[in-house]
Parts: C-alpha cells; structure tokens; sequence
C-alpha cells in the first residue's frame, strides 16, 4: 500500500530532527538506589525535551489541549522476610536487586503466611518479585523432597505473551538455583511432545485461564501429581479479568480449587493488579477467597509528562457536509514517525487490529522516505499473529532491535519492554485503568517518560481531551464480574460435574445461584442426578460448552488464496464485520482482500492487493424486552434495566480513504442474522416531555438516535467497558414500551454488568452526555459528538439540536438522587445549551464512536 500524499506539514516536521543514540532494554526491573542507574542506560532526553520536538512542526503546539505533569517519587526499601530461603535472596541480588521494596516485602510476608494476597501497586512497581520470592523458596524446599516436586506452583495470565515473557524472567532469575526450579510454559502454542514433560517434572507451569479451562482441569487425572502439590497459584494482572471473561475466569478458579482440594492441596493465591479501586474485594470476587490488599507503592518513579493532543479539523467534509478532524491513526502515525526518526524507542497502543497494521504501514512508508534503514526498525503487534511471528517481535523488541511498535492492548500487560521513552495512545482504551497501563510502559527503568493520547473524532475522546479532570483526577474504575451470572455459571457446573460428581456440599464454592440452576440442567438433559451427585449426561466435554472469552465458536482462519498460506486467525464473533466479502485486511504491513468467507468451515480467503481504501462494516440492530427487573420514574418517563433479546445482522459495508476517513461508496452484503439475550438500561419519555423539549415527528427519531449515539460514547466514562463491549438501539415507537425508547445494552451472553452500572449512575452519565453534545462547536452533528461509523442506518436520522433538549427535559424530570448533577445544572451549562440552541441550522448527522451506537456483540483484542 503506497501513501503517496503525504498531509501538509509532515515533511517540515521531519526536517528539522536528528537521529539520536539507540538505548536498549534490561531484562528485569532492578531496584536500584537512587544513585544508581542501569549498566546499559544512555544520556536520554527529558519528557519535555521530546514533546517539545513533537510540538515543533506547523501547527503541531496548538493540537496540545493539556499537559499533565507527574513529579518522580523516591522509593522506600525493606529487607525480605527471613523465612525466604537465603538461596533465593542471593539469586535475586545477583540479578542486581539489594532490597526489595516495602510492598514487596509486605506481600511476601503475607503469603508465606499462607494469606491470599493482592498486590495493586503502579506499572513497573516490581509486582512480579513480589510473589516469585517466595514461590521460588518454596519449590526450593519443595525440590528436596523424595520425589523432588514436594512444591508446584500455577503461574495464570491473561494472554500468551505474558506468560512466555515471565517464563523468560523466571529462568533468568532461578538459574543460581540449578534444577530446582523447572519452569515451562502450556499454551496453545505448546508442542505436544513437551505436554507430558510439563505434567510429570515442571514445578512451575505458566499458562492461561483458557488452558486451565479447555486442557489442564478436564484432565485433571493427569495431572493429579501437580495439583496434590500445588502450594502457590499466581494470578497476574487481575484487572484485566472484568465482565463476562472475568465472571468465567472466576468459575475456572473455583473448580480449580475444587480439584486441589480433591487431591488435599489447598493452594495459596497470590494476584497482581495495575492500581484499581478496591483491589480485595475484586481479588475475593475473582477467587471466592479472602485476599489481604497491598495497595501502597514504595517504588520510585521517574516524572512523567502526559499530554492531550487533539488532531487539527481538515478542509474535508464527511456524510451530510459535516466538518471532518484528521484521524487518530494518522496522527499516531506521524508521532511514532518522528520518534523513530529520532531514535526514540517507543510503543504506539491502537484499539483495533487494523489500526496497528495501519500505523505501522503508515509509519514504515514515511520513515523510507527519510532513511530506508529505519523503515524496518517498526512493526505491528497484534492477536491473530501465529505464534512464531509473535516470538519474534517479542525479541525483537526486547533487544532494542525494533525501536518502534504499534500495538493492540496484547502489549498492554505487564510484558517487559523496559527502556521505552515514549508511549503514543492512540485514542481513549476505554478505562482510565488500561490507560494508566497503557503510559506506565514507558520509563519502565525508573527515567522520565512522556505520554500522548491521540483523540479520536467521537464524542467520549473530545470530551476528555477538553476536560481533563476526568482524567487525572478520577480514581481508576472498580472491576466489574459477576461469577452469578447464570449464563456464565451454568456451563461451569456442567464441566465441574464432567471432572467429579457434583455434590450438594460443592455447591457453596459455586455461590448461591448453583443450586437454583441444577433442575434447569437436568430438564436441558445436560445433568442427572444418582444417589447424592450430579453427573454429566454427555458424550461431548462439557468444557466445550462455552468459551470463557465470548468470541462465539471456531476463530475464523485467514488463508491466502493460490498458495493456502495461513496467515493468521480472526476471532468468530468478529468476522461478519472484519472478514466478509470485499473487506480489506492487513497483515504484517501486507494488504489483502477478503475474496470469500466461508462460516460454515471458518476460512476466509483473501489474496495480496493495494487498495486505497480500507472498509468498515455497517450493521442493523433490533431489541425486544424480555424481563423488566427495575424501573423508576424520570417525571412522566421511565428508567429501566432488565432483560432483552437483541438481532443483529451486517448489511453492508464503507470503503474509505485510509487518511482521511472519505467515504467513497458502499457495499450491500447477504450474512445471517445473530442473536443475543442479555442485560440492558432503556429509558422511555411521553408526548408531554416531548413538547416541553419541542420534539415534533419529524425530528423524534434524530433526537432519540443522536442521544443514543453519544450516551453510548460516554457511558466507558462511568462503566469498566470498552465501547465494543455495549451497543444500543434508538425507537421512535417501540412495540415492548409503546413510547419513545432508547436501550443500551451488554454486548456479552446474559450480560457484563455494565448496563447494571449505567443504570446506577444513570443521572451523571446522561447528563455528562447532553454536555458532550452542547459543547461540540459543530453545527448540525459531527464525529465529536453524535455521529458513528458503526451505525448500522448509516447516520440516518440525527437531530444534535433536539437530542440536547430532549436530554434536558428527560433530566429535569429525574429525581434528585438519580440525576446527580443533572438537577443542578451550572449558569455556565445553562448558557451552553443556548448556544447550541441559537444561529444554527437544521441537519440530521452521521458518525462518531467506534463502539458503534448498534453494535451487536463485543469487539476484542
């Protein structure tokens, strides 16, 4: 793919830079006294030198909208408790390690106290040698026994790349400690032939909760040697295990447990969280244990300097004539250019998949133009890779080969690329937790480091990049779960049942909803019951009746076409809108298009081309209420949460010009529908409020799609949820509510709790929406506020006047408990809103939030 026209201003911002020396990665986070420094660091420019660079080009200092300053912090040393084995203290201060930090030591204590414990301390706080101390003590001891496994210990993590990084770090540090520690890993990626090694002689297993679900637990029998000995089970980066993978997640533990228990062990949990509020009572949700916090970080921190940068409006003009900002991907890919350039190592993290292969792509064709050489010094980074190609940026990365990487959220964990200068985000990721992850990858050896977050053209990016107390001075969220869930509980039953009977006095662990499910399983002729235990019923594993991440059955395997390479993998609930018919697909900075997609045996066949355009699928939603839980009057409208039936189907989809976002025609497409039953708020309003809002006919179905639009941009401010993970629905009459009706819903089987938390703070959420609305300084509706690209009525119809008014009345009339802040609105909010109200024309918009106001189901990485 050829970019030949590169925007105004980039070859000036080139210009002026020069290459600077390559710094490269250390192995581990070292804690090192403040008057040291790691062996490998070089002279480094401070955070605002290089934001000053960043700023230097035309019209690059006015993009800034904010600049956040984190001073550095000095760290606070302990000594390790004296029960850690002295082998192992003396491996870790030949890794370069004097003292740990005060939480370390802390949570060490705890688990050698046989606590459960979680550790929420800041990127980079060093929550790794926190828990490995004393597991590696105890596999020490546990290597004397006769048979030399007297102590196992289960290492858990969210994604592959995790765990073969930790597995690295393990070795590394035992390797004093000879053959007493044998660590390995068991993913996907494991050979067959190194399996049965791992079950018989590994005594430290690194793996995920998938396998403990799919592989290790179903076969338990065999590995009955490991779990009888298990002393320790790590759970690394828990915040991420939120929503309906986090209420499976949570049901694998307790079987877990259930087994150990069953082989008389009863293992220790030792988890590790980014900062997040109320870090025990997530852990205790997630594991069905008490967990002891350790929340205060003692590490030292270089400063960071975290700015906001909101790309400039361009002379272009989209969907009904509205004004059209330069796109995020572009301006990430002119930042993560000029940090190359200047030999900066940095990491540019992008929501989707397409939007690495495309910044990187981007970014390769720019840097060409200045040196060739360094044009292979950046890559993408994303799910979907084979395993190999995984291994191999991971190294390269490492090394300081690659100097940059745009990357989807699988980089955001706690993977080590310390020695990063520079982190480019590259639109809001969803929660200020992942975006606190995000930044903490940069300055990982204890140097300044600067963050950047890109805005994208939708409504919850423009808001925070102009209000940037949302930001920098809210907590971060709570983890959101529910191990209740009925649909996640359900199958988890089953699978426990497959592995042993399931006993009246199992049921406990399971929680209180398990006993009011096991008549329903055994009328659906999944359980039976004989004596005093349930069993499964089924020639099929009972494992496979759900997949604990949602992604709806087999992943869609890419192939290219005439040589039947496979290139890598899509996820099944994504392929109707990333692998139809026609739909450009990147890969390792290869374009392709998808010639067919065949769902029947989940192949898609593509074939090399260059477009000039990428797509974006569009797709219809309906809704229809099954259950109302709760509901409580807004004045004459009503708020209410409950249970509803949505069908969606991809009806068709945009080429666009890949920088600025043009819409150069659309594509009808013939795919299924789908179904899902979940959990989700809707509120209603009557022909009254409507007149007092001065909402005639024809104008009710812009108003209601426009709020629709931008409360579901604004609701990640408010719920632990990505935009991909809720989808919503706006009815002018609706045959369930026979009102005016607009439902946002979980995009997930049965519910995530995130419409439950939207309901709840319903007041702030609506009211943070009319806001996002009347401030945006278009006319008539554009991407900063009311329109979505994923709109399945291609922004058809959109009222931006009448949904601020709409909204207004529907809050005056809540009541003062549920509005918040709605029933006092500010002389200054009052004025917005008659600003929007005045010398404006008519319109109904198009576009805006990649959550897409009709999303059907949860978008990924």
């Amino acid at each position: 793919m050829a970019f030949n026209h590169l925007p105004a201003g980039v070859h000036d911002a080139l210009a002026p830079l020069s290459v600077m020396p390559v710094t490269h990665s250390v192995p581990m986070a070292k804690n090192l006294p403040p008057d040291r420094s790691p062996a490998d660091s070089a002279p480094r420019p401070s955070p605002g030198a290089l934001l000053d660079r960043l700023t230097a080009g035309p019209s690059r200092a006015s993009r800034i909208t904010h600049t956040e300053h984190l001073p550095p912090r000095a760290g606070r040393h302990a000594v390790w408790p004296d029960r850690i084995r002295a082998e192992v203290i003396a491996a870790v201060r030949a890794a370069g390690i004097g003292h740990p930090w005060a939480h370390q030591a802390r949570a060490a204590e705890h688990a050698l106290d046989g606590e459960s414990v979680v550790v929420a301390t800041g990127t980079a706080s060093g929550k790794s040698l926190a828990y490995l101390t004393p597991v590696l003590s105890a596999l020490l001891d546990g290597s004397e026994a006769p048979n030399g496994r007297g102590a196992t210990a289960l290492y858990l993590a969210p994604t592959k790349a995790l765990a073969a990084d930790q597995c690295r770090a393990v070795k590394e540090l035992s390797q004093p400690l000879g053959h007493s520690v044998r660590a390995a890993v068991h993913d996907g990626d494991t050979p067959f032939e190194e399996r049965e090694w791992i079950r018989q002689y590994a005594n430290y297993v690194l793996t995920n909760p998938d396998m403990l679900h799919r592989s290790v637990l179903p076969s338990h029998a065999r590995w009955s040697s490991f779990l009888k000995s298990l002393k320790y089970v790590v759970v690394d980066e828990c915040h991420t295990y939120r929503g309906v993978f986090g209420s499976h997640v949570a049901q694998v533990l307790r079987r877990l447990r259930r087994l150990c228990a069953r082989y008389g062990a009863s293992p220790v949990f030792l988890l590790a969280s980014a900062t997040a509020a109320e870090p025990a009572v997530a852990a205790r949700r997630l594991t069905g244990l008490p967990v002891v916090e350790v929340a205060d970080d003692a590490s030292p921190r270089g400063e960071l300097v975290f700015a906001l940068w909101e790309p400039p409006l361009t002379e272009l003009h989209g969907e009904k004539g509205a004004p059209v900002r330069r796109t995020a991907t572009a301006e990430a890919a002119d930042l993560l250019t000029d940090l190359t350039v200047q030999g900066v190592r940095s990491v540019t993290f992008v929501r989707s998949r397409r939007g690495a292969e495309l910044i990187s792509v981007i970014a390769q064709e720019r840097l060409a133009e200045v040196d060739r050489s360094l044009a292979r010094r950046v890559a993408a980074y994303r799910g979907g890779y084979l395993p190999e190609e995984r291994r191999a940026l991971e190294r390269a990365l490492h090394s300081g080969e690659l100097l940059g990487l745009a990357a989807t959220n699988a980089l955001e964990l706690g993977v080590d690329i310390s020695g990063l200068d520079a982190v480019v985000i590259a639109g809001y990721p969803g929660t200020r937790a992942s975006l606190w992850q995000q930044a903490g990858r940069a300055g990982r050896s204890g140097q300044g480091a600067l963050a950047v977050m890109v805005a994208r053209d939708d409504p919850l990016d423009t808001f925070l990049v102009h209000h940037p107390e949302a930001l920098f001075d809210r907590p971060v969220e709570s983890t959101v779960l529910d191990p209740d869930n009925p649909y996640v509980l359900a199958p988890h039953l089953c699978a426990a049942a497959e592995e042993l009977p399931l006993t009246d006095e199992d049921l406990e662990l399971f929680g209180p909803a398990a006993a009011g499910l096991l008549p329903q399983l055994e009328a659906a002729k999944l359980l039976r019951r004989r004596t005093r235990a349930w069993h499964w019923t089924r020639r099929e594993r009972a494992a496979d009746l759900t997949d604990i991440r949602g992604e709806g059955g087999r992943p869609v395997q890419v192939v290219e076409d005439g040589t039947g390479r496979l290139l890598g993998t899509v996820d099944a609930g994504a392929a109707h809108t990333t692998v139809h018919e026609g739909a450009v697909h990147l890969h390792q900075g290869r374009t392709y298009l998808v010639r067919s997609l065949d769902l029947e045996d989940s192949v898609a066949l593509v074939e090399q081309a260059a477009p000039a355009y990428t797509t974006v699928a569009r797709d219809t939603t309906s809704v229809s209420v099954l259950e109302t839980d709760t509901e409580i009057p807004w004045g004459d409208g009503r708020l209410c949460y409950g249970s509803v039936e949505v069908t969606n189907q991809v009806v068709s989809f945009l080429r666009r010009r890949v920088i600025t976002g043009e819409v150069l025609g659309e594509t009808k497409l013939d795919l299924p529908p789908r179904t899902l039953r979940t959990r989700a708020v809707w509120w209603t309003v009557t022909e009254d409020q409507l007149d007092r809002a001065r909402i005639n006919p024809e104008i009710l179905g812009g108003a209601l799609h426009a709020a629709e639009h931008a409360s579901i941009g604004m609701l990640p401010l408010f719920a632990t949820c990505d935009r991909w993970d809720i989808g919503g629905v706006s009815v002018p009459l609706h045959p369930d509510t026979l009102l005016p009706t607009v439902f946002v819903y979980d995009g997930h089987p049965g519910g995530a709790g995130f419409a439950e938390r939207a309901f709840h703070t319903a007041g702030d959420w609506l009211t943070a929406t009319r806001q996002a609305i009347a401030s945006c300084e278009c006319e008539a509706g554009c991407p900063s506020c009311i329109q979505s690209p994923k709109c399945g009525n291609g922004n058809e119809p959109l009222h931006k006047r009448g949904a601020v008014r709409l909204l207004t009345v529907l809050l005056e009339g809540a009541s003062a408990k549920e509005s918040g802040t709605a029933a006092d609105r500010t002389e200054a909010d009052r004025t917005e809103t008659d600003r929007t109200e005045t010398g404006r024309t008519e319109a109904d918009r198009a576009e805006a939030d990649r959550a897409g106001g009709t999303a059907a189901g949860a978008g990924r990485e």
